[in-house]
């Protein structure tokens, strides 16, 4: 066995051991909008115990599992994923669960060897973005840009951004709980319907409502580089990413070249992210004239997980009604989405 195996599996023992009078997140549902997905576990009703990672993932799950599954999940809301380290309590929580859905990619860093170490059945973990594409191609296959350069062999991970990719990973679920829960599968198939109704319509609305963009306009600089799969679906391009591969903040000189093209190509707009706050960004829109967006999301859906519209789709037509404007366009159709959660509430 490797070394670094041999450590992680240790630490994630230890933890699970040394914490194991410490408290996790409470049984208890905190809204419509992120509705269970704080479960610690602790209930043996029968029903599956699903761990998840990212929110829009947990969204994602909680809209096809419904109330006949418990979920988990283990990366708060606004949190770098790709650097996240689990705690004591996530060990706790996956030693309790059944499945653990993520995105794979190589996004979530060390949580899979956590979970490898602690779930009752490690071949139970299941990635989403590993069963959504494959290869290289760059129209139908991994994407490999400014912040995840092909010569570090990470693909881009945010496959969720692109509805249609969403879609992809709710029907993966639907499958991973129906063979874990065969009992449930109709239950799943219904929540997957009404799901896929919605994550088309918005598909929809959202190719609908890029077109009212300016066809000069329909280019991104972000500072996170997550959009790549959303404009390959639209046809937008991704003229650069601020956050260099290492997460850090860039250079002086990745600095000026990034004013200098804006400039050249008479950017409009810089969008900052929700999990990376940086001066960079105000730094480059004062430098260049842009204006400098900071509310665009792709980790954490808006509001409070309280409130109806802390969901997946919530956050997509949140960032269509932010970005779409601020380029010369309007986001009416995709204004018009439900963005409430679809699951079936009767037992």
């Amino acid at each position: 066995m490797p070394r670094s195996r041999i450590f992680v599996v240790a630490l994630a023992a230890a933890f699970a051991t040394a914490f194991a009078a410490c408290g996790s997140a409470g049984n208890e549902a905190v809204g419509d909008g992120a509705a269970g997905t704080h479960d610690n576990f602790k209930a043996d009703d029968g029903r599956l115990r699903v761990a998840t990672t990212v929110a829009p993932l947990t969204s994602i799950v909680l809209n096809i599992g419904g109330d006949r599954v418990h979920i988990h999940g283990l990366i708060p809301d606004g949190v770098d994923s790709h650097t996240y380290e689990p705690r004591p309590s996530d060990a706790q929580v996956l030693a309790r669960a059944d499945l653990l859905i993520m995105n794979g990619a190589h996004l979530e860093g060390t949580t899979e060897a956590i979970a490898k170490a602690n779930l009752r059945d490690p071949g139970k973990i299941y990635k989403l973005a590993d069963n959504t594409l494959s290869g290289d191609d760059e129209k139908t296959g991994f994407l490999y840009d400014f912040s995840f350069p092909r010569a570090d062999g990470n693909p881009n991970p945010h496959l969720w951004m692109n509805p249609k990719y969403a879609l992809k990973y709710a029907d993966l679920v639907r499958t991973w709980l129906s063979e874990n829960d065969p009992e449930n599968a109709s239950y799943y198939q219904g929540n997957y319907d009404r799901f896929a109704a919605v994550l088309t319509q918005l598909d929809a609305a959202i190719r609908k409502d890029s077109e009212t963009v300016p066809a000069e306009n329909r280019k991104l600089l972000t500072y996170h580089d997550s959009w790549a799969y959303w404009a390959r679906e639209y046809g937008w391009t991704v003229i650069g990413a601020i956050q260099p591969s290492d997460f850090k903040e860039p250079s002086a000189k990745e600095l000026a070249d990034l004013i200098t093209q804006i400039k050249r190509e008479k950017v409009l707009a810089v969008f900052g992210s929700e999990v990376f706050p940086s001066k960079t960004m105000e730094t480059i829109a004062r430098e260049t004239g842009a204006v400098f967006e900071d509310r665009l999301s792709d980790d954490a859906p808006p509001g409070k997980e309280s409130e109806a519209g802390h969901t997946y789709v919530g956050m997509l037509v949140e960032d269509m009604r932010i970005l779409f404007p601020r380029l010369g366009g309007n986001a009416g159709e995709t204004a018009k989405i439900p963005i409430t959660n679809t699951f079936d509430r009767t037992k």
